[in-house]
């Protein structure tokens, strides 16, 4: 990700060392992502005004962090969001593997039209996919799945990943892209922070993601001062423990974005939109890259999807659990039996969304400093192929640094405790000005601009 290479210098880590474990470099993932963002923020208040801040970060905070969903707690009880039992790897024709997804309905609805199954009049419905499943071949699951409108994906090494279509686009992708040819201007000034602690005080997001990376991103910017507002459309259905997980620091509204008024005033008051869909899938809202660079010049853009933005599969929905099956992850952490392992977080998920909040952040320090800026995109399937090129650890599977302990870096809210944002600036712990709030009780509207702190 574009920056000052000297600003490493002005970062300390604590405590590295194997905290999460497992056959890949998973525990540097969670650092250098963190720390991409952490250091993002410090260029930002640099950029407004203050001092340039020390970068400081906790390699259990940041394990602890990338597995968040694990260790929030309502009522002193965990509450974690877990897979739907019909999210699973499933056995197929031939030996294959395939991993399914079907957390939300309308993915469970796709798998029944894909296979032909009920699974609703189902006494077993798991073992009624796992029959289904097994009549197939792995990639004729996964293109049946797609075409009905679901996500599926087959079990592929690496190799196998990087001779298909869609890797081939993936590799020849960086791990953040920079649209360029769409650089714009601000009209508007960004103004000066006070707080080098809270270098985003007085920005808006319109955080227009689902699921983990996207709302990953949105609460890293809550947790610097960002005014965060996360907009669902009506007629998706979200998990109540995943917005828990994500939400602190935000409000929550919902609205049809073919409302054009109320989305259009709401693009016009913003500094950053982050976009979480598939691309394209907003575009009929004008909400594509070069349409928002034209009408809204002032915004930094930056967007997430799976498979990135260009390639044959850039247009499937996919999913952490997915893209760890399809690029070859799951067969790097298979077991001495050979079924495919998993990763022991969902670092794509919690890697993208840092570097999503690092991509807004350096925008917006460039914004501050006058110059023009570009969007920036990123994606699942890019990071985990980063994560597959980088050098594998040196300790065994098991062999942990120690057992990151929760109870030390948990915030509690009411009955909702969770895990803090990793880091501090300048000696000081980020931090949420509230916790989650009911999902779309909010109005589709900003508040007034907050003083800088």
């Amino acid at each position: 990700m574009r920056g000052d290479a000297r600003a490493v210098d002005a970062l300390e880590v604590h405590g590295t060392g194997a905290w999460l474990g497992g056959p890949l470099a998973v525990d540097d993932l969670a650092v250098a992502a963190t720390a991409a963002a952490l250091l993002a923020a410090s260029e930002l208040a640099q950029a407004r005004g203050a001092a340039r801040p020390t970068v400081e970060l906790s390699a259990e905070h940041a394990a602890l962090s990338f597995t968040s969903e694990r260790h929030m707690l309502v009522d002193d009880r965990a509450a974690g969001a877990g897979f739907a039992p019909l999210s699973r790897l499933v056995r197929c024709l031939h030996g294959g593997w395939a991993r399914t997804h079907a957390n939300y309905p309308h993915h469970a609805a796709a798998l029944e039209r894909a296979l032909a199954i009920d699974l609703a009049r189902s006494t077993d419905p798991v073992a009624t996919l796992e029959a289904a499943a097994g009549l197939l071949d792995a990639i004729a699951l996964e293109d049946a799945v797609f075409a009905a409108g679901g996500c599926v994906a087959a079990l592929r090494t690496a190799q196998e990943w990087a001779r298909h279509p869609a890797g081939r686009a993936i590799a020849a992708a960086p791990l953040v892209a920079w649209e360029d040819s769409l650089a714009t201007r601000s009209p508007r000034a960004l103004g000066q922070a006070a707080r080098a602690s809270r270098p985003a005080a007085g920005v808006r997001v319109l955080d227009l993601t689902r699921v983990i990376a996207g709302p990953v991103a949105g609460r890293t910017l809550a947790a610097l001062g960002a005014e965060v507002l996360r907009v669902d459309p009506p007629s998706l259905p979200e998990l109540p423990q995943q917005h828990l997980d994500t939400g602190a620091g935000k409000r929550t509204a919902v609205l049809d974005l073919a409302d054009a008024h109320t989305r259009e005033t709401l693009l016009a008051g913003a500094d950053v939109v982050l976009m979480g869909y598939r691309p394209g899938a907003l575009a009929r809202f004008g909400l594509r890259s070069d349409d928002l660079a034209q009408r809204h010049p002032h915004l930094v853009q930056v967007s997430l999807s799976a498979w990135g933005a260009d390639g044959p599969w850039a247009q499937r929905r996919g999913f952490d659990s997915l893209v760890q099956v399809a690029c070859g992850i799951a067969a790097a952490c298979a077991d001495a039996d050979g079924a495919p392992g998993v990763l022991p977080a969902q670092a794509l998920d919690h890697a993208t969304g840092h570097l999503m909040a690092g991509a807004a952040l350096r925008a917006l320090a460039g914004r501050a400093r006058g110059e023009a800026v570009a969007s920036a995109r990123l994606s699942l399937a890019a990071t985990a192929a980063t994560l597959l090129r980088a050098p594998r650890p040196l300790q065994a599977t098991d062999d942990l640094t120690g057992h990151a302990d929760p109870a030390r870096h948990r915030v509690a809210f009411g009955d909702v405790a969770l895990i803090a944002p990793p880091g501090t600036l300048n000696g000081e712990p980020l931090g949420w000005a509230h916790g989650p709030r009911p999902l779309g009780g909010d109005r589709p509207a900003w508040t007034r601009h907050p003083a800088s702190e």
